[in-house]
Order: C-alpha cells, then sequence, then structure tokens
C-alpha cells in the first residue's frame, strides 16, 4: 500500500475451528469491523466476513480464512486502514498517531520531552511526553494546558503549571 496507514486493531489469537479470531479494537469507528469493511495485514486486503462482540473481545472471520490454520496465521498482526478513510476531525481535533513523536515544549521554552504514548482516559486523553533521560510527563490533553498544536512542525506547547512542566524548587 503506498499511503501512509494506521492501526486499528490487533489479533490477538485465533478462536475456534472455523477461522474466526480475536481483536483487540484500536478504532473508536463503530463501522470499521462492519460485514463487507476492508482492513489490511502487510498490504494483504482482508475483507470481513462477520464480526460479534465476545466478553471484552471482538471475534472476525475474514473471507478466505476458513480454519484455525488460517486463524492462526493472523495471530500478532496489526490491522491497518489507509489514513485518507479515517473521518475529517475538526478544529482543535487530532488522532492519537498525529501527536505520537511531537515535542513537548512549555511557554518558557523548556522542553519535556517526546510524546510517546496517547492514554485515552473518559475526562480527557493523557499525552505521555518522555524525555531523554526516560522520565515522563503526562501533559492532560486540554484547553486550560494545551497553548498550541502544530502536527506539521511536530511542536505541542503546554503552560507552565507548578507540578506540570515548571521545576519543582
Amino acid at each position: 500500500m503506498s499511503e501512509p496507514t494506521v492501526v486499528v486493531g490487533h489479533v490477538t489469537k485465533a478462536h475456534g475451528i472455523r477461522g474466526e479470531v480475536a481483536i483487540e479494537v484500536r478504532s473508536d469507528n463503530p463501522e470499521r469491523f462492519a460485514v463487507g469493511s476492508t482492513v489490511y495485514v502487510e498490504g494483504r486486503a482482508l475483507t470481513i466476513e462477520r464480526a460479534h462482540a465476545h466478553g471484552a473481545r471482538l471475534l472476525v472471520k475474514f473471507r478466505g480464512a476458513d480454519d484455525r490454520a488460517a486463524a492462526q496465521a493472523l495471530r500478532g498482526h496489526e490491522l491497518h486502514v489507509p489514513e485518507s478513510w479515517l473521518p475529517e476531525l475538526g478544529d482543535g481535533e487530532y488522532w492519537p498517531f498525529q501527536i505520537v513523536g511531537c515535542e513537548v515544549v512549555a511557554e518558557s521554552g523548556r522542553s519535556l520531552g517526546i510524546v510517546s504514548e496517547v492514554i485515552a482516559n473518559p475526562a480527557n486523553d493523557l499525552w505521555v511526553a518522555t524525555d531523554e533521560r526516560g522520565g515522563e510527563t503526562l501533559v492532560p490533553a486540554i484547553s486550560g494546558v494545551i497553548v498550541d498544536v502544530d502536527v506539521g512542525a511536530g511542536r505541542i506547547v503546554v503552560r507552565d503549571l507548578p507540578g506540570l512542566t515548571a521545576p519543582e524548587e
């Protein structure tokens, strides 16, 4: 596939003997795993034949994967879709993959590190900025903290707040 992709799921294991796999879903698009939808594994298109919830997991059967051996071959693989398939976001909204890799800098100019992870929380996401020593700063993704996000430049500016960005005296 020639365009960049994003991960929408991870195959954790084969389930049963008829080709189903258990998926760890990494997409909040409820239609992502609808019957007839397509995802990619290592550039190969897979069409969803059926999908249903099974406890905390999603069980998916891909067209052509008709037995346990075919399902087992998918184990451990990430499921991708092209970035162009993602819906447009509003101003001030970002996909986690756009934030990871950006440098976080306080208004004072002090670097807090590079965003290594986005943690989804019910109230707001937390952006994990990891500095060169391996220290982590959890940055709440809220308007009172975030001053500016420039994903094109890979730079996020945050307010200088005691306990977050200001060094302890």
